[in-house]
């Protein structure tokens, strides 16, 4: 699975590119407040900065056994790039565990395109038979929390580095991945 290529995912509004260096100056503008690092850490990169870590994603992981998918989101009706999706995908007993994350920049937030980002990535992993889906959330960022149980996510009682685990297990709970409730 780590060797397939991703191509462009399409929801209703959003059009999911896959990650290219060209990206970056862009993305750069878009991910430039720093109130989006709140839960994360870090601060904004600048254009070098950002093209330099595209560099590395695009290239890909190291290790045979971690696969990094990365798109950007793209708003069509205003032909703007708007955020992120990505996945580390890592090979796991007789199947595949991704890792799923999100952002979107600050000028987007509020308007339904983060969730529908993470239920089409979801979704697509689904489909792709990924045995299981997990998200790492701070407990107090509650709109990333909104966005993981929207894209079928809950929350487990396992932390990891001051982080709440989400987990999805497609076919185990009768959900659908990224189904609407």
């Amino acid at each position: 699975m780590g060797a397939m290529r991703i191509g462009t995912l399409e929801t209703g509004r959003l059009s999911l590119l896959p990650l290219a260096v060209a990206h970056a100056e862009e993305m750069a503008g878009v991910l430039s407040d720093p109130a989006l690092h709140d839960f994360t850490g870090g601060a904004p990169h600048a254009p070098e900065a950002l093209r330099a870590r595209y560099e590395r994603l695009v290239a890909g992981s190291p290790d045979p056994a971690v696969t990094w998918w990365n798109w950007v989101i793209r708003l069509r009706e205003a032909d703007r790039l708007t955020g992120t999706v990505q996945t580390t995908l890592t090979a796991a007993g007789r199947g595949h565990v991704a890792e799923v994350a999100w952002v979107v920049g600050t000028p987007w937030q509020g308007r339904g395109i983060a969730t529908e980002a993470a239920r089409g990535l979801v979704a697509w992993l689904g489909e792709r038979g990924v045995r299981e889906i997990r998200a790492h959330i701070h407990p107090d960022h509650h709109a990333s929390a909104a966005v993981a149980a929207a894209a079928g996510l809950a929350p487990t009682d396992r932390w990891q580095d001051g982080e709440i685990r989400w987990e999805l297990t497609p076919g185990r709970s009768g959900q659908t991945p990224g189904a609407s409730r």
